[in-house]
């Protein structure tokens, strides 16, 4: 638009540059031809709009809405039109009690009532898109604002009118995925039906009242020591029977030696000792007395 209106009053000042003086109206020629080529490339620019990777182009005439969504790329549109751009990616929506995490400064978490009159504390991301065809009505019905009005309102909402069902340590333990997929398929509904798609929910973290987490963890310690002691109780019963085993294995070896030994045994095994010690290389032969009253000694040097 600027382009046009300098063409224009370029070519205003040359239709009448021979009434100022002639000097000044030997240039009439250039300034026409210089206020036509300003004015040519001013309508050439306005009537070819060009639209990102990502985005669609929403057109508004004199206030209205027009309703032709413009692509990515280059587009020939009315030059009077203004081009509102939306991007059509996949956008978050932070809100976390981390300062700076999120889009709003300082402590932005959910806070909600759980069932059992508790505060609890939730951090919560949104992942979410425009739905290109719906760029007009969000324009016209929402504003550019739409993060703000639609994005982060309805997911408060959402949560605190759900949390509602659920005890405290349930939402942060038993029940979490239950209340996710509950609070996804509310906000969901209620995006679509505001030209928004809703792409993923993501829980991040609940926190609880410090007089729940110290219960929470007072529990937990004691199921682990009892854990523990059964731990214990199960190792002294095992060694128990190891050596009840064991006990019952020499008893039965005793009862068995003492019922089968005998004066032959006894002499066949003093028999297999003296051939051990005489196939010994240190083992040494002593005769004692003659003839057929001779004993025969066998022994280690």
């Amino acid at each position: 638009m600027l382009l046009i209106f300098l063409g224009v009053i370029v070519l205003i000042v040359g239709l009448n540059a021979s009434r100022y003086s002639d000097s000044f109206g030997r240039w009439r020629g250039m300034l026409l031809l210089l206020g036509g080529g300003l004015l040519l490339l001013g309508v050439a620019s306005s009537t070819i709009v060009q639209v990102g990777v990502g985005q669609v182009g929403v057109q508004t005439l004199f206030g209205q809405v027009q309703h032709r969504v413009l692509p990515p790329g280059l587009s020939v549109v009315n030059p009077l039109v203004d081009v509102t751009r939306f991007d059509t990616r996949t956008q978050n929506y932070t809100m976390s009690a981390v300062k700076n995490e999120g889009q709003q400064a300082g402590d932005d978490a959910i806070r909600v009532l759980s069932a059992d009159g508790l505060e609890v504390v939730i951090d919560l991301t949104v992942l979410y898109h425009v739905v290109p065809e719906q760029a007009p009505r969000i324009l016209e019905t929402i504003g550019e604002d739409y993060q703000e009005k639609i994005v982060r309102a309805i997911s408060r909402t959402r949560i605190r009118d759900n949390a509602v069902y659920y005890d405290a340590v349930a939402l942060y333990s038993t029940r979490r995925e239950e209340f996710q997929a509950r609070i996804l398929a509310a906000i969901e509904k209620d995006f679509r039906a505001n030209g928004l798609r809703l792409d993923q929910l993501l829980i991040r973290n609940i926190q609880l009242p410090q007089s729940v987490k110290a219960s929470i963890e007072s529990k937990i310690s004691a199921e682990q020591d009892a854990q523990k002691m059964q731990f214990v109780l199960q190792k002294e019963k095992q060694e128990a029977e190891r050596k009840r085993v064991e006990a019952q294995g020499i008893a039965d070896y005793q009862r068995i030696v003492n019922t089968e030994l005998s004066d032959k045994l006894l002499q066949y095994e003093s028999i297999k000792a003296q051939q051990a010690i005489a196939l010994s290389p240190n083992a040494k032969v002593i005769i004692m007395g003659k003839g057929s009253g001779a004993q025969v000694l066998i022994g280690d040097k």
